[in-house]
Order: C-alpha cells, then structure tokens, then sequence
C-alpha cells in the first residue's frame, strides 16, 4: 500500500494515546472534546474527538485486561450514539444549508464524516440503519423544503462513511444499491459521479465473493436496461460513467479464482457493446474517452485470459464483440490499430489526422479477409460504421470532408453483405453529414462550373452501393434515403448533387406508390425556398430517377400523371424539353404494363383490364366532366389542379401518339378533346349547364393553352409542336363565338358572389388567351376589337360610375372589381400591341381616360389629388343572407387582396393610357402640366399602398411622365425617384418581389431622357441619379445581379441592338461614364457561401438542354460576371469612325488609367488575387481590347502612361498585359521606338526590377523589328542596353537581361560577326555564361523555366490577339483566380457582342490555350516513406499498450526533516503524477512543485529520482521535496482516502463542465492529478474528480506539454493563496 503522509491527525492520536494511558477522567474529556448541538465546531476540535474516540475503541471490548466495567462501557456507548444522533448530524445539516462548496464546508464534512466512521462500529447496532434510512431521503428528489435535510454532497459523505458498518445488512445493502442507481438517472449531472465513486465503489469494496457478484449483477442489468429502453447521449453518458468506475471489478487484468466464476462479465452483453459504441460517435469527448477505455480493458482481458469469448457460439446474430484465443495476434493488432484511429479522430488538425486514416483502410481489408474466411466474423463492420461518424461529428471540416470523401470510395461496400451492414447507416448519418454545403466546394485545381468533387464521387458511390445491395432489400432502403430527404430542411447545392446522383442510378423496380409519395413530399416541403434554376434543376433528376426507378407493374397511371403535377412547368417539366420526351417515351415503353385502376364501385378486383394512356385520358376526360347538378348555393371555383393534371395528360399522350402515328395526330387530337369542344360550344346556349362544368371547362381549356407552349429558346422540333398547337387552335377557332359570349355575358353583371372575384380571374385570362391566339386571323379580332371589347369597356366604366351606395354591398363591390380587372385586361392586351390604335375599342378606352382625370363627384371615397386615381374598395357587408354565409366570411379574410388588386388593375390601364392616348382632350393645355404633377404625386403615393408584388403598373406609368415633368417639376421628379428607390431597396430581402421591382424602377429612373439631363438642364435630379446609380452598384457587392440589371438598361439605351443610336441618345454616356467604367472593372469577391451558388449555378447553366430547367427556366442572369461581358460586348460595337464613340473610348481609357494609378500609388499593400489586384487587371484587360479601335494621336498621348504603369510595381498577371500593351503600341506605331529607349535611361536605383517588364518587350523585338526602318540601328541599340543589364546586381534582371540577350542575338545571325566584331565576343561569352548554369543548381532550374514561361515561349503578341487569349487565357496562365476567368460561352451568349477582323472572339492557334497553369513550375513529389507499424503517427499518439510500465518495489521515502531544517515551508497542494512516465517531465516537476511550495509530490516509482534525466532537470530539488510513491493500480484507493480527509480532487481536462483556470479558485486543500503524457487522464479516474479545470487556448495545438500545464496550475494555486496570505497578514487599521 502507500505510504502515509504525515497529517496534524497523526499528532492528535499520538496525544489522545498519551492522555488515555494516564486513565483520565472520561466523562470529563468526552464533554469538553464535544461541542453545542446548536453551534458548528472547528475541524480541530472535531478531529481531536475522532482520535478520543479511536483510542477509546480497543479499550471497549470486552477483555480481561479492559480496565471499564459493563456498565461504564455502556454509559460511553450510550455517549457515543448520542454524539452521532444530537450532534454529528445537526452539524451535518448545519452544513448543507450553507451555500455553495467552501473550504470550511468540505473540510467540515470530512471531520464530521471521519468521526462518524469511527463512531458506527462502536455504537448500538440499530443507530447506524436508522442514520442510514435517514439519509436515503435526502437522496431522493423533493420539492419540498426540510430543514433537516442533508444535500446530497454531504449525503453521500455520510453514506460513504456508513457503508462499512453496513456492509452485513444484505437488504439495506441492496435499499442503498437502488437509491445510488436512482440518484444516477435522476441527479444532475455534476453530482453523478460524486454518487458513483461515494457509493457504488464503496459498497463494492465492502464486498466480496458471491455478495461482490451478485450486487455487479444489479448493477450491469439495471444499468443494460436503462439504456436498451432510452438510448439517449444523456443515457449513454452516465451508463458509461458507471461502468467506467466499475472497470476495476468488472475487468479484472489477471485471471479470475474459481469462486469468482458468476461475476458478470460485460463482454458477453450486446447492450454493452451498443453503449460502447454509443459512446464512441458521443458528441462529449469525455465520453468517447471513457468508451474507448472500456473497449481497450476489455481486449487486454480477452488477451490476458487466452479464452473464447463468448466461449460457446452465440443465438445472437448481432453479438459486436468476439475473440477467439487461437487469433490472438490478429485481433489485438486490429484493435490496436482501431484505438490508434479513434485517439487520432479527437485531433483538429488535419496533418496530424491524415497519416493515420490510412490506417482505415487496414481495419476494412482486415474486417474483408475475416468475414470471406470465417462464418462468423470477429469483427463486426458496425465497428467501422463509428470510425465515420465520429469523422462526421468532427468540429474540423476538413475532417469531416475526408470522411465522407473515404466513404465515397469504400471498395468493400461492393459486397452485397457489407453495402446491407452499411444500409442504414448510409440512409441515416451519412445522409446527414452529406446536407452540409461546404463539402460541396470546389476542391484544388477545378475550374468554375466544373461537378464538385464530391458529386462526382456520390453518382459513382449510389451506382455501386445499390448495385451491391440484395435485390429484396433494395427498394425498402431507397424508400428510407428519399424519406430522409423529408426530414429536415436540405439546403440547394447538397439536394441538387444528391438528386443527380440518384439520377444516375440504372433501371431498376424500387419505387411503388409510397416511393412516388415521398418524391412529391421533398418537391413541396425540401426545395421550396431553394433558387430557381437550382430547384428547377433537381426537379429533373428527381424526376428522371422517378421515370427509372418506379416498378410500373405497382402504380396506376393515375398515380403516375398525379405525381407528374408536382413538376412545375416553368422550371422542370417543360413541353418541347429533353425531359418532356423522355417521360413521353418511358409512357410509350411502359403501356399497358401499369397496375389497373379499379373502376367504379368495383371492389372485387376484377378490372384486369390493361389501360392504355389513351383509354385513361378519356376516361379522366369523361370524369373531369361529370359533374353534379347546380344546388343553388355559392360554389368557389374548381380546384385548378385537376384541370393541371388531365391536361398534361392529354398534352403527353398526344406527343406520345404523334411519335407513333407521325403527322396523323389531328384526329387524335380530335378525339380526346370532343368531350370538352362539345361542353364549350354550349356555355353560350344552353342555360342549364352546371356552372361548375362550364367552369371546369374553361380551366381545362386555359390550362391546355399554357401547358402546350414550349420556351422560347428552344428550336430543335418547333415546327412539330407548332403543330399540335395550330391543331388545337384550329379546333377551338370553331368554338370561339360562343366562348366569348359566354365570357362576355358572365362579365355583364352576372358575377354578383365574392366567390366570383376569382372566377372573373378565370375568364379574364381565358378571354387574353383567345385574343393573343387569333391575334393572326382579322375576322376573329376585328370581330372583338369592333365588338366585345366597347360593349365590356362601356359597361365595366358604367359600373364604376355608379353612385356609391350607403351600404356597401358585395354585390356591388364584387361588380367594381371584375368591372377594373376587364378594363385592366383590355389595356394590358393594349399593351402587348394586340389591339389595333384606330380601333373602336381606343376610342372607347378614351371614356375610361376622362373617367380617371375627372372629379370625384361623392365624398364617401377618400380623396384623391386628382380625380378617380387611387381608388379603394370598401370591405362589402354581409348580412343579406343571400349566400352561404360561412364561406363569405372565409373569402372576406382575403378581401385587402381583392381591393390590393383593384388599386393595381388602375394603374394598368393608367399606364397604357398615358402612353396610348396621353391627358384627355377635355384638359385645358394651360392645366397639362399641373395634370401631370398631380398624375405623378397620385403613382408615388399608389407606391405606398400597393402591396410590393403589385408595384410594377405604378412604375411603368411613372416611367412615361417623368419625361414630360423634368424641366418643369424637377423638385417632384427627385422626390418621385428618390421615394421609388427606397421602396426597391426595402425589398432586398425578398427576392421574389424585388428582381420584378428593380427592372421598374431601373426602366423609369434611368429612362433615356432622364440619362440625357446635364447640370444646367436639371443639376438635382441629375446628382440623384448619380448617386442612386452609385448604391445600386454598392448593393450588388452584397446581392449578385443587381448592377447586371443597371448596365444592360444602359447599353442597350445608349446603342440599341436593331439598329444605331441617335446623336443626342448616344450622348448623355458621358454624364454616367462612371457607370461604365466601373462596369469594366466590376466583380465582387464574394464569400465562399455565396461563390458555391455561383459555382452550382453554372455548372447547372454549362449542361445545357441535357438539363431541362436550362431550357424551362427564364429566370435573370445573374451572374457577377454579367456587367464585364455586357460592357465589353457594348464596348467591341463602337464604331472608331464615330467621333462620339471615339471620345467615349478616349476617356474611359483615361479613367481607367486613372484607377490603375490610384492603386498603384495608395499606401494599402495588395495581395494576389485580393480586389485592388483584379480592377488593376480588368482596367489593362478591356484597354487591351480598346487598343485597335483607339486614333494614333490618341495613343501618342497614351503611351507615355503605359510606360509609367510599367515602372509601377505589379503582379505578374498586371505585367504581362501591360507589356503586350507596349509590344501592340510599337507593332502598330514604330515611330514611338525612341520613346521606348528613354525608358531605360532612368536611374538603375529607382527602376529596380521593374526594368524586367521593358527586357521582356525585348525578348519579343523579333515581332517589332519588321515595322522599323532601320533595323541594325535599332538591334545595335537593343544590344547595348541589355548588355548594361546583363551585369546587374539583381538576380532577376540579370536573368530577364539574358534571356532577352538571347533572343535578339538570334536576330542578328550570321552578320554578327562583320558587324559587331569585338561586341559579338562579349555576347556570346555572356551567353555561353547563361548555359553554363546547368550545374549552378537552382539557377539552372530558373533559366529553364523562364524560356519555358508561356508568355516567352508560346504566346505570340500579333498571332494570338483575341477576346479568349485576354480575358480565358492570360488569367488562367497567370494564376489569376478561376472566377475571373471569363469563359467564351459567355459572351456568346450575348447576341449584341460584335466580333471584327482586329478583335477576334476565339484565338486561331491552339498553341496557348493547350498549356496548362503552371507548366513550367517544377513540382517536385517525394514518396511518402511507409516504413515500420508506427512510424507514420505522430510521437504524441502511441499504441495504447505501451504505455502501463511494470510495477517496482517500494524505496525508501527521502526524510522530509531535510527541507524543514533550512527553514523550508510547505504549503497544502498535493501533486499527483503516478501517470506521468517520462523523467524529464518528472524532473522538471519536481524542480517547479519544491520551488512553490508543494506539500508532496506523488510518483508511480521512486526509482525515478536516481534516473539521469530526472536528475539533469530536477537539480537536487527531490532533496527537499517530500515524495510518496503510488502505484497507478492503486491511485483510485488512494484518491478515496483524500476525499475522505477534505482534499479537493482536481484535474487538467476539457469536459462539458470545465472551469476555466482563470476563473476557477482553489481549496487549500487540493490534490492536483495529472494524467499520462499520451492518454491524458485515464477514464476510469475521471469521475472521482470534483473538479475539471482547463487553460484557456488560443492556438491550434490541441495540447499543452503535461509539465507546462502542470506548472500553469501549480503557480495560479500559489499565487491565490500567497494573495490571501499577504491580505490575511495585513494589520488592521
């Protein structure tokens, strides 16, 4: 055992020994070693009567030398047990009032806890179950307060003391066994393991034998069921703290005696494996240390026992942990290696992490080898399943990123029996971790808009997971992976790569009609937020696996066509797209191979029939308009979804047919719609026709129109979907005159319900339909202009005329409202230019202008500033009983719509009214403009009561009067403008609004005549749209798009695309030159969360029609990269004969220069690729391209700039377009070579190695010497410059001056020798200097790669002149970042890009584009070394074998009378480092505890003090230090005993409850544990801490050395207490 320190206790017994040798008075010493009932003793006096009465107990017993009488022993006892009830307990509470856990409180207890020990054995044998039984209830919980009451720290003190003299008692034994178990599961977590360690162990060490197992029975099988029934983090984490502290007696290290044979034994329990494993992925690292302990304890008593385990084959299939004594070697290297990976995992950096995953790969094939050769496999594949997750629990990303990135290359899942052990791992954790987007980046080296890495990698990982998995078992797991789908909100670019990978899976039956309605469910509740594009994108793949995965024989073709709504037609499934004739083509191969419906009331199943699409879609069509007679009631309009699903129906199986059949379609067509073309051509006639099937007619025929359209942008079979349209027109043609009537009487007054507001809706967009359609044929639409349409204006305005009633009715609400939706609808067909100027209808529209221009004639309406504009409806009211009274007052809730789009359908006609028509006639000129204002003050206020989706008629009327207001009004417009802008900024965050707003207000504020103001004209208003064009430009650093919608307005006003601008349009870009000079160099850098939705969106863009949403979507582009290539595309239209376009490139080259030399000279120090470095770049990129089109005159004045950016300090990507500017200056004007020359005339100190960008014109004078005259004049000066550089102290310079040397030495050639004569030797013998660097080393490597260098090897400066080589090539050859890489696609894309002789789109020789960035770079890869076991790990993390040292032999302990008599003190801190095996470590610890004061420090081995290395840091400091030796095997009894006697257990850890070492304030009495250089603490030790201190981090590193922590701690300690001291010291005043 340890030896014992001596304690003040010592000296108390050697007295009380002394005193009771002398035969004292007893009673006497008794009464004044005790204390008051009622007061609270100090722990002297407490102890000083513990050793009374520890010296009184031999002298009790009864013996003949026992020097007290019977009656006397029991006169002391009876003392005794009152001292225990009246005032050992109340002492006890006393202290559990007391808050918190002070000094005087622990040591207290630890008196009063020592003193009852001593106590019990000596008292009556009922006091000790009666305190017992008392103190039980203060362990359970209550809410009640008693003041008798112990808490639970000093209730479980007490019971601790108790225990032993309770140990005989079975039963209240097994009564404190339960309570310690309940306090478990029920007490805080800070109190757990202060019960576990009070408790249990001492129970335990009470016991023995049968007893010992019978209670460790208890003990496991309470402690299995609690977590097999609640298998929580906060369950596996207490279970885990219990069985870590019963590792002792549950994992024996030697052999167990026979007697011993019932003990439980873990191993053999699947629970206990489960909740190893738990333990192991736990999100507390605490607890995964504690799991990862009892896995090791557990193999080392497997190897030590050298037995089977279990012994006889297990009923269970799922047994997790076996051994078999005859694979021994294999199994304990296996688990070596898992513990080695799991230790490793808990790392942050990723380099310590990486050279062990290998290790992985050791744990798979081993895993394999054992489960391909045995039946039944010794380790299971779960075991691996734990390696992942905690890779996917990592805080480290980078982790997490390569445990998803080895999963998705797990060869062994090939296996059919592995990929199913994986299965709902797969669909469970993986799926998880998989929903976080940054895995998603791009990795190293991928380009924008390349597939991410990891969806690469997923599309082949799906592939062969379900290819590997049983057939049976197949579709169950798909089912499980699209319902996690459903579970949580999945973010775009992780559902986006997830759906293609699932797309990508071969034809195989999986899904049935659950499977489709999981599918549906993820379309609505996963990707509703996600972006268009992105969305419409994931749509497609979804739908695709849907097409080859369904197992047609389970699902109807009801069920198919009812999920197919599901897919939007303006972003997936799209008529005329790829993904339309895929699912058309899969409807072919498939008929009759689908489930059939079972028909009627037919419930027997007899309906074998198969269904063709044909027979369904006619079936559909017949039940569609089956419908019930009219009840009289108000009925709300068919839900239009029925009307979405039978006409996709129908649309696909024409297609379908027409594929078949060819052009033999129309008959087809015919035929499937008779049913309908019959109802439509009797709305008009027949009055008793259910309205709800004329309704759902109309809806069907509506919907069948907006369906069959295909986009735009598609090409490819046009004219065959044209003509399944124009078939479908010509058969409605027939039926128009009776569909119009119908529409137009309904119109007329019918429409009276609030239900009819939205029916009224219905037949308006019917009404636009048939009118866009027969836009073509005159009988049709002059029929309506002459016709229908004045009939319907003339009425729609005698409605609004109408007197305003007292009492709002709904009728006459509800009439005002379809009566401005008419009016609304025939302006906005005005709009579109489907009705003709000169029309009836205009003049009709005319009545409807002076209507809104003249005075409201009743004051129930709010006033207005100017006649009927702004108009509100009022809410109706009810109470006429004329209809269903609860469905009008659910339609009421909606009715601030109905008014909302009241308010907006007058600013429809508003707008086209003003444009169409102008003021009415009626107005006298003199009052126009006073009109106008008053016009233009009624649309801004109109801005503040429309809702922001109803914004845009409000705009575009503004748009047109602004104009006519701008000299006259200014004050008004700027308001107008300015009210305007903060209406769109304030929708910013709402994406669906604002994009619709911004072009409005871009359209009106930036109108051409607003862009032609100057400062004289209207200087405000001009400063205005300045700076709103300024925050434009600054709310699109933060929102990609913005400035994009800005610049292509612009451009396209100042040159339109049809045709030239006039003088005076083209002009006012001199006024907003800013704008396009800043579009030149715009490009944002934008987070990493942001760039990964740039990067998804155009790798989605780049796959083209193989992507429907590409071709359905007509979303904005919003690329960041828009502005650039629509400025440049702007840019390459000018015409440099055009004095205007000529001045506009003069000056924005000036700017442009301007902002180059600004950057070059501001004291901000740039980086590569940081925003300063980009605008330098694209400045130089588009004055590149400008060069050509710039006037000679121009250029003279320009040069003297370039060569001034060429002195200028640049990155390399700067440089080389700044010298291909002078090599293109010099090629086109070789009168400027002089100019040239001068360059090199400055002082060599300020030049510095800027010089290099005018050598490297030289290396290319090959192409500059033909346009010279007098070439030798010119070489001979080449050569006498370069040669003064040639000798220059700068490395560099001397090697672009060689370089240089050699090319325009090889242009001299053989006239070298007669011309130049003596010159010719000193270049040759420099040249031959240059090539001699071949065995100088580095300055070989140097002068090999600089002649490889693209820009002095490949590019040619006149050859590869073109739009890819400035803005692909150059950036991707010079490091640039890939997102300012300018792909060709994108100006392509841009119809107005102008492509001339001198400025080419594509670059004619594939010499440069072919080499790839950083060819000349020499990369030198050294082969990892893959040497013995452990080499590759770092020291820090061992095999956890190695490190349990071998016990040795007590030594004598050093006489501590040797630092007291040179006057050394000892303070109270105890320092243990039994674990600690190092003796450096040791030594250096020693030399810090005797420097501050340790009372002891505490080694596993005294024999450490004579190791060289102890000695070499300790430097005798062991001489005055006192030392105690303690095994590691005996720490936990030792540290029991320190509890017992006050000590404050205190260790260095990061655990969920740490304090920091900053905050937290030591005891006196503290015993500081520190843990293994290695492994730290040991697990089984962490729950007898009572506290976990940490040091606050900063860095990286997760770990500070054991000595420096130790030493952190040790001082703080010293420092509190000699603070304390020195205040405790001071006299008072």
């Amino acid at each position: 055992m340890f030896q014992a320190v001596q304690q003040p206790s010592t000296m108390n017994s050697v007295l009380i020994n002394a005193v009771l040798s002398s035969s004292p008075d007893y009673d006497m010493l008794f009464e004044s070693l005790s204390w008051q009932s009622d007061s609270w003793p100090g722990t002297e006096r407490v102890e000083a009567l513990t050793a009374f009465i520890e010296g009184l107990g031999p002298l009790l017993i009864e013996t003949d030398t026992t020097p007290f009488s019977a009656a006397k022993v029991t006169s002391i006892k009876d003392q005794i047990d009152s001292l225990v009830l009246t005032r050992c307990l109340p002492l006890l509470c006393k202290i559990s009032a007391e808050a918190g856990e002070g000094t005087r409180c622990r040591e207290s207890t630890a008196a009063a806890c020592r003193l009852l020990s001593v106590c019990f054995p000596l008292c009556d044998r009922a006091v000790p179950g009666q305190v017992a039984l008392s103190v039980l209830q203060s362990l359970q919980p209550s809410e009640e307060e008693d003041p008798g009451r112990l808490n639970v720290e000093v209730a479980s003190e007490v019971m601790a003391a108790l225990i032993p003299s309770l140990s005989a008692d079975e039963k209240l034994t097994l009564t404190i066994l339960s309570s310690a178990l309940s306090c478990i599961k029920t007490l805080p977590d800070a109190l757990v393991s202060k019960i576990t360690v009070r408790l249990l162990l001492t129970v335990l060490k009470c016991c023995s034998g049968e007893r010992l197992s019978s209670i460790l029975k208890v003990i496991v099988d309470d402690l299995s069921s609690w977590h097999s029934s609640d298998r929580t983090p906060v369950v596996t984490e207490r279970a885990l703290l219990c069985f870590t502290a019963l590792s002792d007696h549950l994992l024996k290290p030697h052999s167990l005696p026979a007697s011993c044979s019932c003990d439980p034994d873990p191993r053999l329990s699947l629970q206990f494996w489960r909740m190893v494993q738990d333990g192991l992925t736990h999100r507390d690292s605490v607890s995964r240390k504690r799991a990862l302990y009892l896995l090791k304890m557990c193999v080392a008593l497997s190897e030590e026992k050298r037995e089977d385990c279990p012994l006889y084959p297990s009923e269970e299939e799922d047994m997790l942990f076996k051994w078999a004594s005859n694979r021994s070697k294999l199994l304990r290297e296996f688990w070596e290696d898992y513990a080695l990976v799991m230790e490793t995992l808990e790392e942050n950096q990723i380099h310590v992490v990486r050279p062990v995953l290998n290790r992985i790969d050791t744990l798979i094939q081993t895993t394999v080898n054992n489960n391909q050769v045995s039946d039944q496999g010794f380790f299971h594949p779960s075991w691996l399943l734990c390696v992942y997750q905690r890779m996917f629990h990592s805080e480290n990303k980078s982790l997490m990123r390569e445990g998803v990135f080895h999963l998705l290359e797990l060869q062994v899942l090939q296996q059919p029996a592995f990929a199913l052990a994986f299965s709902q791992f797969i669909v469970g954790p993986f799926m998880n971790v998989l929903s976080e987007t940054s895995l998603f980046q791009r990795s190293l080296g991928q380009g924008v808009g390349d597939c991410p890495e990891i969806g690469a990698k997923l599309q082949i990982f799906m592939v062969t997971f379900f290819s590997s998995l049983p057939s049976e078992h197949r579709g169950r797991i798909f089912l499980q992976m699209i319902q996690q789908l459903c579970t949580k909100h999945w973010c775009a670019a992780p559902l986006l790569f997830l759906s293609q990978a699932i797309s990508k899976l071969p034809p195989s039956p999986m899904l049935a009609v659950d499977g489709l309605t999981a599918l549906r469910e993820v379309l609505h509740s996963t990707m509703i937020t996600h972006q268009v594009l992105l969305r419409g994108a994931a749509q497609c793949f979804l739908l695709n696996s849907a097409l080859c995965l369904t197992e047609v024989s389970a699902v109807t073709l009801d069920d198919v066509f009812s999920f197919l709504t599901h897919f939007r037609a303006d972003e997936s499934l799209c008529r005329g797209t790829q993904m339309w004739n895929q699912t058309c083509t899969w409807l072919l191969d498939n008929e009759c191979s689908f489930k059939p419906r079972l028909m009627g009331g037919d419930c027997t199943g007899a309906a074998t029939k198969k269904e063709t699409v044909r027979d369904y879609v006619q079936s559909e069509m017949h039940t569609y308009l089956r419908v019930p007679a009219s009840t009289g009631h108000t009925e709300r309009l068919p839900d239009f979804r029925e009307a979405d699903k039978l006409a996709r129906a129908i649309l696909l199986c024409v297609d379908l047919e027409r594929n078949q059949l060819g052009a033999e379609f129309g008959n087809t067509l015919e035929s499937l719609l008779s049913p309908l073309l019959d109802t439509l051509s009797r709305v008009s006639t027949n009055m008793y026709l259910p309205l709800r099937k004329s309704d759902k007619s109309l809806q069907l025929l509506l919907r069948l129109f907006q369906l069959g359209g295909t986009p735009s942008c598609q090409e490819a079979g046009e004219e065959q979907v044209d003509n399944v349209m124009l078939a479908m027109e010509r058969l409605i043609f027939k039926l128009v005159d009776p569909i119009q009537e119908f529409i137009l009487r309904r119109l007329l007054g019918e429409l009276q319900e609030l239900v009819d507001v939205e029916r009224a809706e219905l037949y308006l967009c019917v009404l636009r339909q048939l009118v866009v359609m027969y836009k073509s044929t005159p009988q049709h639409h002059s029929n309506i202009q002459q016709n229908y349409f004045p009939k319907l204006i003339n009425n729609s305005l005698k409605v609004l005329q109408e007197p305003h009633q007292q009492i709002n009715s709904v009728a006459n609400q509800v009439g005002r409202a379809v009566a401005m939706a008419s009016l609304a609808t025939v302006c906005g067909l005005g709009e579109q230019e489907v009705i003709d100027m000169q029309s009836e209808t205009i003049s009709a529209l005319k009545s409807l202008n002076d209507y809104f221009y003249s005075p409201v004639s009743t004051s129930c309406q709010r006033q207005s500033s100017l006649g009927n504009f702004n108009q509100w409806l009022q809410k109706p009211q009810t109470g006429d009983g004329s209809s269903d009274g609860a469905l009008q007052g659910r339609l009421l809730q909606d009715w601030g719509r109905i008014a909302a789009s009241f308010l907006r359908d007058q600013w429809i006609c508003l707008s086209f009214l003003i444009k169409a028509v102008g003021i009415p006639e009626s107005i006298e000129v003199s009052r126009a403009s006073e009109t106008l204002q008053a016009a233009l003050g009624c649309s801004v206020e109109a801005l503040a009561l429309l809702p922001s989706d109803l914004v845009l008629p409000a705009l575009t009327f503004m748009e047109t009067v602004l104009p006519q207001l701008l000299l006259d009004e200014e004050a008004q417009c700027v308001e107008a403008v300015n009210l305007s802008w903060d209406l769109v900024q304030g929708l910013s965050t709402n994406a669906h609004d604002f994009w619709p707003a911004l072009k409005g207000f871009v359209s009106m504020a930036f109108h051409h005549k607003l862009l032609e103001l100057t400062h004289t004209s209207a200087p405000t208003l001009l400063c205005t749209l300045k700076q709103i064009a300024s925050e434009l430009m600054e709310l699109s650093q933060s929102k990609s798009g913005v400035f994009g919608v800005l610049i292509q307005h612009c451009c396209h006003t100042w040159l339109p695309t049809g045709g030239g601008s006039s003088h005076t349009g083209f002009s006012s870009v001199f006024s907003h030159i800013n704008i396009i000079s800043e579009a030149c160099v715009y490009g944002p850098v934008f987070r990493r969360d942001q760039r990964l939705i740039q990067d998804v969106q155009t790798y989605v863009e780049q796959l083209g029609e193989e992507c429907s949403a590409n071709v359905a979507v007509t979303s904005d582009n919003r690329d960041d990269q828009l502005p650039r290539t629509c400025v440049l595309a702007f840019l390459s239209r000018l015409d440099s004969s055009n004095q205007q376009h000529e001045r506009l490139m003069e000056e924005l080259v000036m700017d442009l220069l301007k902002r180059d030399n600004d950057i070059s000279k501001s004291k901000v120090r740039y980086y590569s690729n940081s925003l300063q470095h980009r605008v330098k770049n694209r400045a130089w990129q588009t004055m590149l391209l400008l060069l050509p089109k710039l006037r000679e005159e121009f250029v003279a004045t320009l040069l003297h700039h370039v060569f001034e950016a060429g002195f200028c300090s640049n990155h390399a990507s700067v440089k080389y377009l700044i010298e291909w500017m002078m090599i293109l200056i010099l090629v086109r004007y070789p009168q400027h070579m002089d100019s040239f020359w001068v360059c090199f005339n400055r002082d060599h100190e300020k030049t510095k190695t800027s010089i290099c960008t005018f050598l490297s014109v030289l290396v290319h004078l090959n192409v500059i010497i033909p346009t010279l005259e007098d070439e030798d004049t010119h070489l001979r000066k080449a050569l006498d410059i370069i040669l003064q550089w040639c000798f220059n102290h700068n490395f560099s310079v001397r090697l672009y001056a060689l370089l240089a040397l050699k090319r325009v030495w090889s242009l001299v050639g053989v006239r070298a020798e007669a011309v130049w004569g003596a010159l010719s030797t000193v270049i040759k013998a420099c040249l031959n200097q240059a090539e001699a660097m071949q065995s100088t080393g580095n300055a070989n490597k140097n002068w090999t790669r600089i002649q490889e260098h693209f820009f002095f090897g490949a590019f040619h400066p006149i050859r590869d002149y073109s739009v890819e080589t400035i803005f692909l090539t150059f950036p991707s050859l010079s490091e640039l970042a890939d997102d300012e890489w300018i792909p060709l696609w994108k100006f392509e894309k841009l119809s107005c890009f102008n492509e001339s002789p001198s400025s080419l789109l594509r670059n004619p020789a594939p010499d440069l584009s072919q080499l790839q960035p950083g060819d000349w770079i020499q990369q030198d890869k050294g082969e990892e070394n893959k040497e013995e076991r452990w080499a590759e790990v770092q020291k820090k993390i061992t095999p956890w074998r190695l490190g349990i040292q071998e016990q040795e032999p007590e030594l004598q302990l050093v006489p501590q009378q040797r630092a007291a008599r040179v006057g050394k003190q000892h303070g109270a801190l105890l320092v243990v480092a039994s674990l600690i095996d190092k003796p450096t470590n040791l030594g250096g610890l020693c030399r810090t505890c005797e420097i501050f004061g340790a009372s002891t420090l505490v080694l596993d081995n005294l024999r450490h003090v004579s190791d060289k290395n102890f000695q070499a840091l300790s430097v005798s400091s062991e001489l005055w230090l006192p030392l105690l030796e303690v095994k590691p095997l005996e720490l936990t009894d030792f540290l029991q005993v320190k509890k017992s006697e006050g000590y404050c257990i205190v260790g260095v850890e990061q655990t969920a409850n740490s304090q920091s070492l900053q905050d937290y304030q030591f005891p006196e009495k503290t015993l500081l544990l520190l843990g293994n250089e290695r492994e730290g603490i040991p697990a089984n030790l962490l729950q007898m801490f009572d506290v976990c201190v940490e040091i606050p981090q900063q860095g990286v590193t997760r770990s500070l050395n054991v000595h420096v922590s130790a030493a952190l701690l040790i001082w703080e300690y010293t420092r509190q207490h000699l603070t304390s001291a020195e205040v405790d010291s001071k006299p008072e005043n």
